[in-house]
């Protein structure tokens, strides 16, 4: 095993990269003062994992970056590759030719890496002290150091043999296993005193565990007993919305019963309309035909009077003679009798006309005040039917409002429901240990019953009268689907 490259970039002088190839045997580097020769030693012992800053020659690690010159810029980072020849297999690693990289950042980080692969410092350590080239093995002798190794008190000298001989790798892992039972023993102090404190700390609590479990059984009852209020609340809903949309339903009936019947008394109201404004001509016509007849009659009246006066005229005593001839006045009195007859006769006649007349005006009055009345009472039913109509308009607003508003309670307690449920299955998983959340146990959280009423209500508004269980089963049906969603 030999070292066969050096190739340092930024470190110290070197600011370009400069590579140093060394052939087996001994290599010596020879120049003036000044030229660098140092710089090559504490790149071999920089590399090899040397951290103390003085033995490199400066007062801090960042020393060794190139600094920068007037002719150029420092450097940001140093870096320092050594390639070593292990054909022999002297290193404890599967390559013939192995690489070992340092770089130090000037902003303090630094990188160690094995033919390119990342690695610890104290792997490069661990990887060279099994060759005896380690950074204590004084396989590098600095200037002054001779002196020091021939000036030392036994003790160092023992350790110098040490190191030459390989021990010091061994004595300083005996160390760091040493420094881990150490610190093992101050963890195992440090287990027992919290494995006593937590033996103190288990009996309050235990005590309370066993309070947070009845506080969780109680508050699933809880649960339980607002599901089951929930259920009852959601079943009464439903009920009361059968109700509603069951008297909707009759009321849209009898609505529609009414407006029949309002149509029929409007139509018999049109036809005593047409029969009165027919029986208008009849009537003016019996009043023209009465004011003929009464004018007839004043005329028949004064007829019989003149007859009457003849008749009186009649039965005078005859006048005396040397009057008019007898023939004569009993030619008159014929034809003053005959006049009479027809006189007679005529007012016979008109007194049975008028008779006629009055009875038919009589009969169109009575017709009148039947078809008056009729048109009142149809006026009424009219009116009855139409405030009928708005009051079962008004109540039918009424009962939708009231489906609606049912509707929306169902809806409500149905959620209410679900959440209940879904916090309860929560609170199952959220509480292992402290008793089964479920139905079948009665420290559980929500139980089945309450889910089962709230199934019991809307089975009973989906079974329930036609006029409400089509709403019902529609809200099951948007419920169902819902759950499923979830789901």
């Amino acid at each position: 095993m030999h070292l066969k490259n050096l190739t340092l970039r930024g470190f110290k002088s070197f600011a370009s990269a400069t590579t140093l190839a060394l052939e087996p045997g001994i290599t010596c580097v020879v120049g003036p003062n000044g030229s660098g020769k140092s710089n090559v030693v504490d790149a071999l012992a920089w590399v090899m994992g040397e951290q103390g800053a003085r033995a490199l020659r400066g007062s801090n690690m960042a020393d060794v970056i190139f600094a920068g010159t007037s002719g150029r810029a420092a450097l940001g980072r140093a870096q320092v590759d050594l390639t070593i020849d292990n054909t022999d297999g002297l290193l404890d690693i599967e390559y013939s030719e192995v690489t070992i990289s340092r770089t130090l950042f000037r902003g303090g980080g630094s990188e160690y890496s094995i033919n390119g692969s990342p690695v610890r410092l104290l792997d490069v350590q661990e990887l060279l002290s099994d060759t005896g080239m380690g950074r204590q093995m004084h396989v590098i002798v600095g200037q002054g150091q001779l002196d020091a190794i021939l000036s030392s008190t036994p003790e160092e000298r023992r350790g110098f043999i040490e190191e030459a001989a390989g021990v010091l790798k061994h004595r300083r892992r005996k160390e760091r296993a040493l420094k881990k039972l150490s610190d093992m023993d101050a963890n195992l102090v440090r287990v027992l005193d919290l494995t006593n404190e937590i033996h103190r700390q288990l009996g309050p609590l235990a005590r309370q565990a066993r309070v947070a479990r009845r506080a969780s059984l109680i508050q699933a009852r809880v649960r339980d007993a607002k599901a089951r209020l929930l259920a009852d609340d959601l079943a009464s809903a439903l009920s009361k919305l059968s109700v509603l949309e069951a008297s909707d339903e009759s009321a849209a009936e009898r609505r529609a019963s009414l407006e029949e019947q309002i149509a029929a008394a409007r139509s018999e109201l049109a036809r005593l309309e047409d029969a009165e404004r027919a029986s208008s001509p009849v009537l003016d016509q019996a009043s023209a035909d009465w004011q003929s007849l009464t004018t007839i009659t004043e005329r028949l009246r004064g007829t019989l009077m003149a007859a009457s006066q003849k008749v009186s005229l009649r039965a005078t005593p005859e006048l005396p003679p040397g009057g008019e001839d007898p023939d004569v006045l009993d030619e008159r009195a014929r034809v003053a009798g005959a006049e009479d007859a027809a006189l007679v006769a005529q007012v016979e006649e008109a007194r049975s006309a008028l008779t006629s007349v009055t009875r038919a005006r009589e009969a169109a009055e009575d017709a009148d005040d039947s078809a008056s009345r009729e048109l009142a009472r149809v006026n009424r039913v009219i009116a009855d039917h139409r405030e009928k109509v708005a009051r079962l308009t008004g109540d039918a607003t009424t009962a939708a409002s009231r489906l609606e508003a049912a509707i929306a309670e169902a809806d409500r307690a149905w959620g209410a429901y679900r959440a209940a449920q879904e916090r309860a299955e929560a609170a199952e998983k959220a509480v292992p240990g402290s008793g089964r959340l479920s139905g079948s146990t009665d420290e559980a959280g929500v139980s089945s019953s309450g889910k089962a009423q709230a199934d019991s209500a809307f089975d009973k508004a989906a079974d329930g009268p036609e006029s409400g269980g089509g709403a019902a089963r529609a809200h099951a049906e948007a419920s169902a689907r819902r759950d499923a969603a979830r789901a």
